[in-house]
């Protein structure tokens, strides 16, 4: 029913920064918002950042100052900068309505020297 194909994942240094990319497809007339969430090893799935399809945005503690979501049409994408090593995880995009979510399959990002 909608596609979520995701990008910009990788390696980075500590401090460095990466924008990863969210294109949705499909039917996506009743889209209320999209959003990225994280899930690292042996921890569970948390709130990274939303955006509404009216523009509000909203983000977890540990993003508010480096991390910045935008949205253009059917594309959303997070940037990420004053990356750190607790923000590697795996990054799923989520769209969802009043009804139903979808998630995207994850991309990795991973903070080392």
């Amino acid at each position: 029913q909608v596609q979520l194909v995701e990008s910009g994942g990788g390696l980075v240094q500590p401090g460095g920064s990466l924008r990863l990319s969210c294109a949705a497809s499909g039917t996506l007339f009743s889209l209320r918002a999209m959003g990225w969430y994280r899930q690292a090893p042996g921890k569970e799935r948390e709130l990274v950042a939303v955006i509404t399809r009216g523009g509000t945005t909203n983000y977890a503690d540990s993003a508010k100052g480096r991390f910045t979501i935008s949205r253009d049409k059917n594309t959303v994408y997070l940037q990420m900068n004053s990356l750190k090593p607790e923000d590697t995880a795996v990054y799923y995009c989520n769209a969802r309505d009043a009804d139903w979510s979808n998630w995207g399959q994850g991309t990795q990002v991973t903070v080392s020297s």
